[in-house]
């Protein structure tokens, strides 16, 4: 007999913390057995997006910047959060000014993933960015430094082989971007 796997029931929810970049709240919920589970924690984030941006010359953008997480410097793709009444695609365009100075471009939604489905609500949505061009400084936060640096595909390629870059939800996107371009399909997300 097949098993047939079915959602769990959320009895109630209490929030633990409740700041700017970090909601956490315990739930308790009952399985589809019955079994109650009395403390089950869950990270609430808004949605993040990533942008594999790409200049007219075949340059990837990319930033540096710090990260205490692992108390080191880090290459990543541009990325943040998608503001209150935004679209995914207006935070990522909104985003790559802000970090970079770079807009324009052709783009296209190549994945929609999750960091981790079982403890955090959010998603993060990956677009390429083909034919960026600098048209402004950056607009950094207050809490933001970001220098930004153009590589050459197989500078990225030998940062992404060499595991100097980190972040999961870009290596994701990147190594997606690879594969379509070797295997010749089109990564664009189905609509």
């Amino acid at each position: 007999m097949e098993h047939k796997v079915r959602p769990w029931h959320t009895i109630d929810t209490e929030y633990l913390i409740r700041r700017p970049w970090l909601t956490a709240r315990r739930d308790r919920v009952e399985l589809p057995d019955g079994r109650i589970n009395n403390e089950f924690y869950v990270l609430e984030y808004p949605s993040w997006v990533n942008i594999i941006a790409i200049t007219g010359d075949g340059r990837f953008v990319l930033v540096e910047q710090y990260r205490q997480g692992l108390g080191r410097l880090q290459f990543e793709l541009c990325a943040g959060v998608v503001e209150d009444g935004e679209t995914p695609l207006e935070g990522a365009r909104r985003e790559l000014l802000e970090e970079t100075g770079y807009t324009g471009g052709t783009w296209s939604l190549i994945s929609v993933i999750s960091g981790n489905p079982s403890t955090t609500n959010n998603l993060t949505y990956c677009f390429v960015a083909r034919g960026v061009t600098l048209s402004d400084t950056q607009h950094l936060d207050s809490t933001e430094d970001i220098a930004v640096h153009l590589v050459t595909r197989d500078e990225l390629l030998a940062l992404m082989k060499s595991d100097e870059m980190k972040q999961s939800l870009m290596l994701a996107s990147l190594w997606k971007y690879f594969a379509a371009e070797a295997m010749g399909f089109d990564p664009e997300v189905a609509r």
